[in-house]
């Protein structure tokens, strides 16, 4: 099916509108729990201070939920690292397990490679991320979730928040 000519216009001026957006401005992406989005693996959300105040700032941060893009529920039963950091599951040297024992590990690199693709294409060059989760987590108990240890691998700075 052919294109018409103004609609291929529109789709490539929208394309230019979002690397407009990026260079100017502050674009990052967060963990949409900490904006109030009920996400959790209980179903809750834990609003940061730290990050409303960026968003009055000006700031503009993509809320997203890598173990929602993985398509784990929500709720959903707790996870836990076994074996490594989210390094070591990108590595397939660890594996991320629920409190049932089933094996989450696809899902949460499956999360992790989608929300690089939003961050690539809206190029986002920061990360406010939540603390102690195995997916978003950069400095809990368990290390280095999946999603951050990727981010960080392609250069994206990852920032831990309570």
């Amino acid at each position: 099916m052919k294109r018409h000519p103004k609609e291929v216009e529109r789709v490539t001026s929208e394309k230019s509108s979002k690397s407009r957006l990026s260079k100017h401005t502050k674009v990052g992406l967060v963990s949409a729990c900490l904006v109030g989005v009920c996400c959790r693996y209980d179903g809750s959300e834990r609003s940061s201070p730290l990050v409303l105040n960026l968003l009055k700032e000006g700031f503009f941060l993509l809320p997203l939920c890598p173990e929602q893009m993985g398509g784990l529920p929500t709720p959903r039963a707790r996870n836990r690292l076994v074996g490594g950091d989210g390094g070591a599951v990108l590595d397939g040297r660890a594996r991320v397990v629920d409190e049932g024992g089933n094996d989450n590990t696809k899902r949460f690199v499956e999360g992790a490679r989608e929300v690089l693709k939003i961050a690539e294409l809206f190029g986002a060059r920061v990360a406010y991320l939540k603390a102690g989760s195995p997916s978003c987590g950069c400095d809990g108990e368990e290390g280095e979730g999946v999603t951050a240890a990727l981010l960080r691998r392609k250069g994206i700075k990852v920032v831990g928040v309570e």
